[in-house]
């Protein structure tokens, strides 16, 4: 057995170990104890996230004692910590699963301890206390149908994806090629997933501006903002952004900036589930009703309305 899993091993033993004597910690002490175990912090929404609950936290629930983790992009990492939360005595996992399957193992072990768990924005594949978030198949979907008729229904796309198994990235391309699929003239001709960054996506693009020819790249579907603008920078490095569609998500200020300039022709403003995320752990926390599923709002941008929200985004 090599070191990663002895490590591993021990941390489950403790983690169960603990879980089974929680009850008799929290009585000594008086602390609410909530775990948030991130995905990454590397991306502007991830960080609004986390600030956004802990700020919340700190301000309106003096009873609760956050802690925070990072799972640095990596899924084997995010697994550790949420078996530290566990040995730690939390009450409730607050979690955004960095991808789906990868993560499951973990918070249904949680599940299974007598942990709540609260799962942000992205889902993993076994039953959880509640679920908070927005929808990612019909943003997917309005992305499809807006490019669609933006392109009267003929053209080459190219799609940049999120993270590979990630639910947010498995739903948003779903729902994107649902609606082409009713349009016979429109073709996805080049796809990468760039893991949700700007550098990824530009590289990327760039690469695909060396192949095709002026004129035949039509438009561009990016899983989020800091991707989309990673394009544009790319085209319009080349001289080759004019009359190419490019449309993000999420709503983050200088995409909003850059659907009002023109540049960027639409993104979804994507509620980044703060304070959401904190007040549904603490209600659940307390044994309040919660919804199984708490459904966030989003909102298509484009520069017909893009004035409005300049500097709402994050």
């Amino acid at each position: 057995m090599d070191l990663k899993a002895v490590t591993r091993r021990v941390l489950t033993i403790v983690a169960t170990a603990t879980v089974a004597t929680y009850s008799l910690c929290a009585m000594a002490d008086d602390k609410i104890v909530i775990g948030f175990s991130q995905s990454t912090l590397n991306h502007p929404w991830r960080i609004a996230q986390t600030e956004g609950n802990k700020k919340y936290a700190a301000s309106h629930y003096p009873d609760v004692k956050l802690i925070v983790t990072d799972g640095q992009n990596n899924a084997t990492r995010q697994t550790a910590d949420v078996e530290s939360l566990m040995a730690q005595g939390v009450k409730v996992l607050m979690i955004s699963p960095l991808t789906q399957q990868a993560l499951t193992p973990v918070v249904k072990q949680a599940m299974d301890h007598g942990i709540k768990v609260v799962t942000l924005d992205r889902r993993v594949n076994t039953p959880v206390t509640v679920h908070v978030g927005p929808e990612d198949l019909p943003i997917g979907r309005q992305a499809g149908e807006l490019i669609a008729k933006k392109l009267n229904g003929q053209g080459a796309i190219i799609e940049i994806g999120g993270t590979a198994g990630a639910s947010v990235s498995i739903d948003r391309d779903k729902g994107f090629r649902e609606a082409i699929a009713k349009y016979p003239g429109l073709r996805i001709v080049a796809f990468q997933n760039c893991d949700f960054l700007r550098e990824q996506s530009m590289k990327f693009m760039e690469d695909q501006i060396q192949r095709f020819k002026p004129g035949e790249i039509k438009a561009v579907y990016a899983h989020d903002d800091e991707m989309a603008l990673g394009a544009i920078q790319a085209l319009e490095a080349a001289g080759r952004l004019n009359g190419i569609i490019v449309v993000g998500i999420n709503g983050a200020n200088n995409a909003i900036q850059s659907v009002a300039e023109g540049k960027l022709t639409a993104t979804f403003i994507y509620p980044f589930v703060a304070p959401e995320g904190i007040q549904t752990a603490y209600k659940v926390a307390r044994g309040e009703p919660v919804p199984k599923d708490i459904k966030l709002q989003s909102t298509l941008i484009t520069k017909d309305n893009a004035a409005q929200y300049i500097g709402k985004g994050f």
